[in-house]
């Protein structure tokens, strides 16, 4: 525990150093990233007659604002398994992975430090692309600090299961990127197209899209900055939300899984000799 605290401090000294030697990258990256927001957000919800009438198949009358909010999560999740594939394979081509497999620590507790350290950034920028959008639009998003944050830093937890999963796969074949395409676009449309509606199936459809990573987190961000916690005018909280406990489930769940099949696969690469090699 001692090492990965260790680990931890020397990516988040890392990290800071790269944003303030480069903080015209970042500066610009907020600003581009928060540009396209709007852009989606005045063609979606602005322009809704246009927008309605191609989606009249949709009877709830805030449809565009769910399919930005949707947009917005489903890049999110995007980004979070991109970590763990993009992540591995670079270190893999550049050697540091050898390096890492050689360190006290291990693999697995340096790169969950890296992890963990990047997804405080990914947490903080999306928490202030989100916020400067409700800003912007005014009473279109509700925001509420405490719990975006706690569901943003929910959701990622949720998501470290399957970017393991996939990175352990990159330590045994190196070329995944097919493969890690087609998840995190699984995931991006999970994010777009998840509403409370689609938990009025069959219980076995309904406990197989809870089972799925990003469904609640989707559920309960729009729940938020939506519905403004609001269920017939009456608030209610989202720490009640049936959602909102299998959220947290499922990120105990896929997160143990995940670091699991990572150790397997780390060893299984050992043990065939290519967990160093590109």
């Amino acid at each position: 525990m001692r090492g990965f605290f260790l680990v931890m401090k020397a990516e988040l000294i890392r990290t800071f150093i790269v944003m303030r030697r480069y903080w015209f990258r970042t500066l610009t990256g907020l600003i581009i990233g928060y540009g396209m927001l709007m852009v989606l957000i005045a063609g979606f919800i602005y322009s809704r007659p246009m927008v309605q009438e191609g989606l009249s198949r949709l009877d709830d009358p805030g449809a565009a604002t769910n399919f930005v909010l949707g947009f917005i999560i489903g890049m999110y999740a995007f980004g979070v398994v991109g970590m763990f594939t993009q992540g591995i394979q670079g270190m893999a081509t550049t050697g540091v992975l050898e390096q890492l497999c050689l360190s006290p620590y291990g693999l697995t507790t340096n790169f969950l430090a890296q992890t963990f350290i990047a997804s405080i950034t990914s947490i903080l920028s999306s928490g202030l692309m989100v916020y400067l959008v409700s800003w912007t639009v005014g009473g279109v998003l509700h925001w509420d600090t405490i719990p975006v944050l706690v569901l943003l830093g929910l959701t990622f937890f949720n998501l470290i299961g399957f970017g393991f999963m996939v990175g352990g796969l990159v330590l045994i074949f190196k070329q995944v990127g097919q493969v890690a395409v087609i998840l995190r676009m699984v995931l991006f449309g999970l994010a777009v197209f998840a509403r409370e509606e689609i938990l009025n199936n069959p219980w076995p459809v309904r406990l197989t899209l809870h089972l799925l990573p990003v469904t609640d987190a989707a559920i309960c961000l729009k729940y938020v900055l939506i519905q403004g916690q609001q269920v017939d005018g009456q608030f209610q909280s989202i720490f009640l939300h049936p959602c909102f406990y299998w959220l947290v489930f499922n990120g105990c769940l896929w997160t143990f899984v995940g670091l699991a099949v990572f150790r397997w696969m780390e060893d299984y690469s050992r043990t065939k000799g290519t967990l160093g090699t590109y």
